[in-house]
């Protein structure tokens, strides 16, 4: 027996699932709602719990059903999907999704507030122009090929070689086609001088931010690391109850095969792990090995990570210097005040 009903919500833009589970767990209905229906319905009951999948819309939807005096559990999708039967509707999916709440085994997604969700979608733009910026230095590259004209590697390279290619009227390059790339070009300039601009906000927010400001003291971790951290662990780093169960979440251990008496440990995760975030921690980390190994060591810890170079290469070291940063935020966000940085930790 459960203390609440369970109201189950399958998202979407335009139309919303909701499926009732009493103390019994019996499904009471089944139905879809509009987005100002549900709101309605939800302001007429008694307090509930509310879950719903981890997805587009759900942290705004998390801050509206707590605002009407209700339980709110953000269920992972892919913990939602193992409970589905049958064809993928809206309503299978608001079973699944009420089936894996009431599950002794869920691990439920910290809801964001609104400041993390501000600081969360700059980054999404930063990335998003980044990956713009390359993708059109990559075609233009691939253009001016085609009529054998190389540009070297590096970005400095490349904006010296275009402008020259294209000021060139005696090269190979129609006419129609150097028309073009001069836009692209143009476009160029353009999302590099926004990513530049998105970039100097990001850093003031993080800069503003106490609890990444304290991320920053980090070795490997800077505006980009401190930000994901922050997000990823949650205030205090509520989301997860060690350091431990936060770098595994992220994929910063090994798995794990056991059976028995056997222990068998393997790689990192390819799929469960927060990827974009164990990259750059990785990517900081590989930074701080290219200036250790090259110095006698200063403390402890690079000591430790000169001694595992040694033994297990560099690629191992950066993964277990991400894991062992991963778990000294955790103890920074959740200790507070309490946890003081080691001089050989830092």
């Amino acid at each position: 027996m459960y203390q609440d009903n369970l109201f189950a919500l399958d998202l979407s833009k335009n139309s919303i699932q909701g499926a009732l589970f009493d103390k019994s767990h019996q499904v009471r209905f089944n139905q879809e709602f509009s987005p100002k229906k549900l709101v309605d319905w939800l302001s007429r009951q008694q307090p509930l719990t509310v879950a719903m999948e981890a997805c587009s819309t759900a942290h705004h939807w998390v801050r509206v059903v707590e605002r009407l005096g209700h339980r709110s559990l953000l269920v992972p999708t892919r913990t939602a999907n193992r409970y589905r039967e049958g064809h993928k509707t809206n309503a299978t999916d608001a079973l699944a999704v009420g089936v894996a709440a009431r599950q002794p085994t869920t691990r439920f997604v910290a809801p964001k507030t609104i400041e993390q969700q501000e600081m969360q979608s700059v980054e999404r733009i930063r990335e998003h122009l980044s990956s713009q910026l390359t993708a059109t230095s990559n075609m233009m590259r691939s253009l001016f090929g085609e009529f054998g004209l190389a540009i070297p590697k590096g970005k400095k390279g490349f904006k010296r070689r275009v402008v020259e290619l294209l000021e060139d009227a005696e090269n190979d390059l129609p006419m129609c086609l150097r028309t073009e790339l001069i836009g692209q070009w143009e476009y160029y300039l353009d999302l590099k001088e926004r990513l530049e601009q998105v970039t100097r906000t990001q850093k003031r927010l993080v800069n503003q931010h106490e609890t990444c400001r304290q991320l920053l003291q980090l070795e490997s971790v800077g505006p980009v690391n401190a930000l994901g951290l922050y997000l990823a662990l949650g205030d205090l780093g509520s989301s997860f109850k060690n350091g431990r169960e936060a770098s595994a979440c992220i994929g910063a251990t090994p798995k794990q095969y056991s059976t028995g008496d056997t222990v068998t440990m393997g790689g990192i995760s390819k799929t469960c792990a927060n990827k974009r975030l164990r990259s750059n921690l990785i990517q900081g980390s590989r930074a701080v090995i290219k200036v250790v190994k090259k110095r006698d060591p200063r403390n402890q810890k690079e000591a430790w990570l000169k001694q595992l170079i040694g033994r297990r290469g560099e690629g191992r070291a950066a993964v277990a210097l991400a894991n062992k940063t991963i778990r000294v935020a955790w103890a920074m966000l959740h200790y507070g005040d309490e946890f003081k940085l080691h001089p050989n930790m830092a």
